[in-house]
C-alpha cells in the first residue's frame, strides 16, 4: 500500500512532506503535491508533516475522495497528467 495526497493540498503548496520523504518520491504540480506510488515505500514520514492532513494511506482515503488515487496514480504521465485530472476535478467541484 502507498500513501496518496488528497484534495486538501491543492492551492497549499506545503513542501513539508517533500523534505521528509527518504526516497523522493513527492512532486510538486501546478495545483499540488503528488505522491509516486511506484516509488512510495509505504514509511508514511509524510503524512505527520502534512500542515493540511491531506495525506492518506491508499486504503484510508475517504470515499469521497477516492479519485486522488488516480490522480497521484497519474505521476507516470507526468505534472501534466496529473493538471488535468486536478482541474477536471475543480471544475466538477464548482
Amino acid at each position: 500500500m502507498t500513501y496518496v495526497v488528497g484534495p486538501g493540498c491543492i492551492g497549499s503548496m506545503d513542501r513539508s512532506c517533500i523534505e521528509v520523504c527518504p526516497v523522493d518520491c513527492i512532486y510538486e504540480t501546478a495545483h499540488m503535491v503528488v505522491i509516486a506510488p511506484d516509488e512510495c515505500i509505504d514509511c508514511g514520514a509524510c503524512a505527520p508533516e502534512c500542515p493540511v492532513d491531506a495525506i492518506f494511506e491508499q486504503d484510508g482515503m475517504p470515499p469521497e475522495h477516492a479519485e486522488f488515487v488516480a490522480i497521484n496514480r497519474a505521476w507516470g504521465g507526468g505534472a501534466a497528467a496529473v493538471d488535468a485530472l486536478v482541474e477536471q476535478y475543480l471544475q466538477a467541484s464548482e
